[in-house]
């Protein structure tokens, strides 16, 4: 599997709107409830764009996500995508997601998005069990959800992304196997499946609440690759299920490949050459520094050789691309390791490239670290 020719070191856009009508109790991400802050952020936005619009000489990728970014009205979204393209350029054959949730979806809206570019988006459904929406405090229906996705595709939208989460209290096989079966009645270009994670910070961690145990969210995990590999869909990185190549999130993937990006507004991060830098969390803060013509950063660093080295192999080991194994060139002993790894059945090795089983996926955080040694 390769991403398609010529994208693999063409930075990508993100922009973070930190605006949600309500905070989801497992969520970690930076967002508020309050909308009165969009001017305030729409503003300390547009400045950010004026202290990198000459630093990328184009994009070929654009992910507006949150946050929820379309609880933002319909003027301000209008203003606020104008002013990036007036400001950054980007490739004709560009990716422009959002995301967005079911109970925000409109004819009216689905045709202002098109007509402003967007040509992918990124649905929040997370399950088709109102029971488990209503445990996720989700403020959507699964009647809403399907008839939002029936609408998006009915104003034209060819590349739909779906968001799933498994692993919730309680969730047994044959729940998650019914849940995935109506998903895939939609035929989205794009299935994400995320174990739900108790973080700190978050309202689940706060009333000690618990994911399943371990065993039962392996034979999720399994079951999810299985089943969507099954139907017709490329597992190409853990969470992420593709139903062709070509519908892989162009954006997403850069994360994963070490391709630069740029994140504009508050908590979002940045990635360049060996250099990595992050925003502050606080539409406040994040306001009051661009005020001053400041970069609006929390923190910033410059990845060394072994950095650099041991993330390529975290985030390659995320996919099904891999890694090259002529990274393990002249190490005798890793070579020992990997013959470990593969009777193990937790890699195999394919047009020289190493790359996890369905299996290995679910130790990706430790088969790096047997290779880095």
């Amino acid at each position: 599997m390769t991403m398609k020719k010529g994208t693999d070191e063409i930075p990508g856009l993100y922009v973070h709107v930190p605006f949600c009508k309500s905070k989801c109790p497992y969520c970690d991400f930076y967002s508020v409830t309050s909308l009165s802050l969009i001017p305030a952020w729409l503003s300390g936005i547009k400045k950010e764009v004026l202290l990198y619009k000459d630093r990328f000489s184009y994009f070929d990728s654009l992910y507006l996500g949150g946050g929820t970014p379309t609880v933002i009205s319909e003027p301000d979204l209008i203003h606020f995508v104008d002013y990036l393209f007036t400001h950054f350029s980007f490739s004709t054959d560009s990716e422009i997601s959002i995301e967005a949730n079911p109970d925000d979806i409109t004819k009216g809206k689905l045709n202002l998005l098109r007509r402003m570019g967007i040509n992918r988006i990124s649905l929040g459904v997370q399950s088709f069990n109102d029971h488990n929406l209503h445990y996720l405090s989700r403020r959507h229906t699964v009647l809403q959800t399907k008839k939002a996705l029936e609408m998006i595709r009915s104003e034209g939208f060819t590349n739909i992304g779906i968001d799933l989460m498994y692993g919730l209290k309680d969730q047994g096989e044959t729940d998650w196997v019914t849940i995935l079966k109506q998903a895939l009645n939609y035929r989205p270009e794009h299935i994400s499946c995320y174990q739900l994670t108790i973080k700190k910070g978050t309202e689940f961690k706060q009333k000690k609440f618990k994911p399943l145990d371990e065993e039962k969210e392996r034979l999720l995990f399994m079951v999810t690759s299985a089943l969507l590999e099954k139907a017709g869909y490329l597992h190409y990185e853990i969470s992420n299920y593709a139903r062709e190549e070509k519908y892989i999130c162009r954006h997403n993937y850069k994360y994963w490949n070490h391709t630069p990006y740029l994140g504009l507004g508050p908590a979002a991060h940045s990635f360049f050459s060996n250099k990595r830098w992050w925003n502050v969390k606080s539409i406040k803060k994040y306001c009051e520094l661009l005020q001053k013509n400041t970069p609006p950063l929390a923190g910033t660093e410059s990845l060394t050789e072994q950095q650099l080295r041991l993330e390529y192999l975290f985030l390659g080991l995320r996919t099904n691309a891999g890694i090259d194994s002529r990274f393990l060139n002249n190490r005798p002993a890793l070579k020992n390791i990997l013959q470990e790894l593969k009777d193990a059945k937790l890699v195999r090795i394919k047009g020289g490239r190493i790359i996890p089983t369905r299996e290995g996926f679910l130790f990706a955080d430790s088969i790096p670290l047997l290779l880095s040694e």
